[in-house]
C-alpha cells in the first residue's frame, strides 16, 4: 500500500511566499509539500521546478493539476523539468475539476470527466514511463517521444470525490487524492470503491491520499468560523453535497457548513486532539495525509505554527 506519510498543502500568497513555505516544511522534516492549481492562480508545477532547485529531501506533489486546460503532453513537458531537478521526489496529481469551474473560466466543454481523466492518465503514464506515446482516444490524441530518458519514478495520481471516481483511481491511477471527505466516508465508501476498481483491472489497490483541513486552535468557535470562511465554496457544490450526504450529512443540501459537518471534516482543537484525529485517519485506511492548515484567531501565524508542529510530530511516528 505504500509508505505512510504526512505532508502539507503549501498554497497561499505569491511565488516567493510559497517557495519560502516549502523550504520551511523541509526544515521541519515534514515529508511532502503539495500545491493546487486552479483558475488564474499561480501554477503548481512551475513553482515546484523552483522548489526542486532549493530543496533536497522533501517530496513534491500536485493536488491537483486540472486536466482540461492543458494537453497531457504539455503537462509531461513541465513534469520532466521537476523530475529531472528532483529525481524520485515528484508526484503528479491530476483531476478534471468541475463543470462549474472549467466552462465559465476557460470556455472549454466539460464532458465525460471520468473518460477525460482516464485518457489523460494513460497518455501521461505512457510518455513518462515508456518515453513515447501513440494514443487515439475519445478526448485525447497523443503521438510523441521524449527527447531524454523515460522517467518511470513519477507516480500519476488523481483526485476523487464520489464512488465512481474512487473506482477509476483504483483501476488506472497510482493513488486517489480526496478533499474534505470525512474519515468514515473514506473508510466505508472510497476504499471499497478503490478495491473494486483495482480488482476489475487485475492490479493492487493504490494508496489513498486523504487531504484534510487541520486547525490547532483552542477556541472551537473561532476554528469553526475560520473553516466556514476559508472552505466556504464546498457545501455549495452539488457534488460535494452528495458526498456529504453519503457520509451522514444530508443537511449539506442547505449549501452551508453546519457545526456537525465541520467537526467531522476539520481536525481542530489542541495538539493532542488533532494528533489523534490524524492517527485515526491512517487507522481508517489512508496511506498518506495532506494536511491543509486552516488559520484561525487573531494570531493566525501562531495557529499555523502550532499546526505544523503537530503535523511534523505525527509524521515522525509513522
Amino acid at each position: 500500500m505504500g509508505e505512510k506519510r504526512i505532508g502539507v498543502a503549501a498554497m497561499g500568497g505569491d511565488s516567493k511566499d510559497v517557495l519560502a513555505r516549502i523550504e520551511d516544511l523541509e526544515r521541519r522534516s515534514i515529508g511532502a509539500a503539495w500545491l493546487t492549481t486552479g483558475g488564474a492562480g499561480i501554477d503548481g508545477i512551475t513553482l515546484f521546478a523552483a522548489a526542486a532547485a532549493r530543496t533536497e529531501n522533501i517530496l513534491l506533489g500536485t493536488c491537483i493539476t486540472p486536466t482540461y486546460p492543458r494537453h497531457p503532453i504539455t503537462t509531461v513537458q513541465q513534469v520532466q523539468v521537476v523530475a529531472q531537478l528532483a529525481p524520485g521526489r515528484f508526484r503528479l496529481g491530476l483531476g478534471p475539476s468541475h463543470k462549474i469551474s472549467i466552462e465559465p473560466t476557460y470556455g472549454i466543454e466539460h464532458t465525460a470527466p471520468l473518460t477525460n481523466l482516464k485518457e489523460y492518465i494513460q497518455v501521461c503514464k505512457s510518455l513518462l514511463w515508456d518515453g513515447e506515446v501513440d494514443y487515439d482516444g475519445t478526448q485525447y490524441h497523443a503521438h510523441a517521444r521524449l527527447a531524454n530518458d523515460p522517467i518511470p519514478d513519477v507516480p500519476v495520481m488523481a483526485s476523487a470525490l464520489r464512488r465512481r471516481s474512487f473506482e477509476a483511481c483504483g483501476e488506472v491511477a497510482d493513488g486517489a487524492i480526496s478533499w474534505v471527505c470525512p474519515g468514515n466516508y473514506l473508510r466505508d465508501v472510497a476504499l471499497p470503491a478503490m478495491r473494486r476498481g483495482a480488482e476489475r483491472a487485475g492490479r493492487p489497490t493504490p494508496p489513498l491520499v486523504a487531504h484534510a483541513p487541520v486547525c490547532v486552535h483552542d477556541n472551537a468557535d473561532e476554528a469553526r468560523a475560520a473553516s466556514r470562511e476559508q472552505l466556504s465554496n464546498y457545501p455549495r457544490s452539488p457534488f460535494y453535497q452528495q458526498m456529504f450526504a453519503a457520509s451522514g450529512h444530508p443537511e449539506a443540501s442547505s449549501g452551508e457548513w453546519t457545526d456537525g459537518m465541520i467537526d467531522d471534516v476539520v481536525f481542530m482543537g489542541g495538539e493532542e486532539a488533532v494528533a489523534d484525529r490524524l492517527r485515526e485517519l491512517f487507522a481508517m485506511g489512508a496511506t498518506e495525509v495532506i494536511a491543509h492548515p486552516v488559520l484561525a484567531g487573531a494570531d493566525r501565524e501562531a495557529t499555523a505554527n502550532r499546526s505544523l508542529e503537530v503535523i511534523a510530530a505525527v509524521g515522525r511516528t509513522l
